[in-house]
């Protein structure tokens, strides 16, 4: 592997934990995804936004890069997409533990089951695009619920 596909190959994974054996992406939410949030919850809104909005077309590049490195289509070793979603479901949200452990669950059960429209890119796979997307939609869903959990019963 040449060395800028290692780079590529580095940041896509995860610093590698979309390599864990079991439920890569589920670790990857909890390792990552939760680091990298509490890193970055202090902002405010806007910067929040535009780091996630940044994060979001760097995962799409990355992803689309990853897919021709690992020659396989939504590759169970990239998960810079599940950073993303993460960080969608935890948006507009103030920081607490609950509403991590909540927003973790929330996430991991969208992006697992897929309702539509996430279902339609995850199927169709043309690229680091769709790969992205299905956790973003999967993070709509979280936040949406996770807002609803916080300002009817945690506020």
């Amino acid at each position: 592997m040449k060395t800028g596909d290692k780079i590529i190959a580095l940041f896509s994974t995860g610093f590698y934990t979309g390599y864990f054996p079991i439920a890569p992406a589920t670790f990857s939410t909890l390792t990552l995804g939760v680091i990298f949030y509490l890193l970055i919850s202090h902002l405010n809104t806007y910067l929040y936004g535009l780091i996630t909005l940044i994060l979001f077309f760097l995962a799409v590049w990355l992803s689309d890069k990853s897919e021709k490195i690992f020659n396989k289509k939504d590759c169970s070793y990239i998960v810079i997409d599940e950073l993303v979603g993460f960080l969608v479901t935890m948006f507009l949200l103030p920081f607490s533990w609950m509403n991590i452990v909540l927003g973790f669950f929330f996430f991991r059960f969208f992006d697992i089951v897929k309702p539509p429209p996430a279902n339609f890119f995850n199927n169709r796979k043309k690229g680091g695009l769709d790969v992205v997307l299905d956790d973003v939609i999967a993070g709509i869903y979280s936040n949406l619920l996770l807002q609803v959990v916080y300002y009817w019963f945690l506020n």
